[in-house]
């Protein structure tokens, strides 16, 4: 038995063996070396492809390090194949693994997938007043999984990028103007023109209010000033006025505040819910 087992071609055998495993060996040290190179490559590119994007710098790190480690398995499961070991069953376990960690993450991946797309296009960015989710605020940070805004009452609201990513919001500072539309209730009775006269004074009187067409911007026009809805209590009449959108609380303030004042001072009936009891003597 001993014979057999230090046979000739048992040598041989061996000696072929040998000579194999250190030909995959070499081949094997020489994809890791040309590997972590191109690992290295391909971090540095995709960095450079993030400062382009103008992704914020506190997701370089995060980022580069998935990319990373993604390429470094990759390239462990070839070397592995080289050196003649059965892949099949780590790119099963891979993937299972996977699997189960995106079944247990699946909200919390929806919403880093979502910050990435939000980092990425930028539908808003830090500073931007915006609309989103039942609140508006302006935005304070544009975190991995959530966005924060700051309410007007200075309330914070925390929200996750998968719901901002996927629905609707207002970016009210995308535009370089806005447009302020208010409407004011007068009694029934009063002289129209006057009122509309008397409103568009108001307007011209105001250097935040845009008096007419600008160059750089197709729909702002000319201070409006229009009667939209004969309704129960009253007359209603609608302003629209256009401003710089960083003048927008201020002029909105203005009409309502001087629409009052003036229109009282000139004798205009602002309507107002009213009970009429009628007393019966018996």
């Amino acid at each position: 038995m001993l014979e057999k087992i230090l046979s000739p071609e048992t040598y041989s055998m061996l000696g072929q063996w040998a000579l194999s495993f250190c030909k995959n060996l070499i081949v094997a040290l020489l994809v890791y070396i040309i590997g972590s190179w191109i690992i290295k490559w391909i971090n540095k590119l995709f960095k450079k492809m993030l400062k382009k994007s103008k992704v914020d710098p506190s997701l370089y790190s995060f980022l580069t390090s998935i990319v990373s480690v993604v390429c470094w398995l990759l390239l462990a499961i070839v070397i592995i194949s080289i050196l003649g070991i059965e892949t099949s069953s780590f790119i099963a376990l891979f993937a299972s693994a996977g699997v189960a960690i995106g079944l247990a993450l699946s909200g919390t991946l929806q919403n880093f997938a979502g910050g990435v797309m939000i980092l990425l296009f930028k539908p808003y960015k830090v500073g931007d007043y915006i609309e989103a989710q039942g609140y508006q605020g302006t935005v304070k940070e544009i975190q991995i999984f959530n966005t924060i805004i700051r309410t007007n009452d200075a309330q914070t609201i925390i929200i996750p990028n998968g719901e901002m990513s996927t629905k609707s919001l207002k970016n009210y500072s995308t535009e370089k103007y806005r447009r302020v539309d208010l409407d004011f209730h007068f009694a029934y009775g009063g002289d129209l023109d006057e009122v509309k006269k008397a409103i568009r004074e108001i307007q011209a009187k105001s250097p935040l209010i845009i008096q007419g067409p600008v160059e750089d911007s197709e729909v702002v026009a000319e201070p409006w000033v229009g009667l939209t809805e004969l309704a129960e209590k009253g007359v209603v009449v609608n302003t629209r006025t256009w401003c710089l959108g960083s003048d927008y609380w201020t002029v909105y303030f203005y009409m309502n505040e001087t629409v009052y004042q003036q229109l009282k001072e000139r004798g205009f009936m602002f309507p107002c819910k009213r009970l009429d009891v009628k007393m019966v003597k018996e």
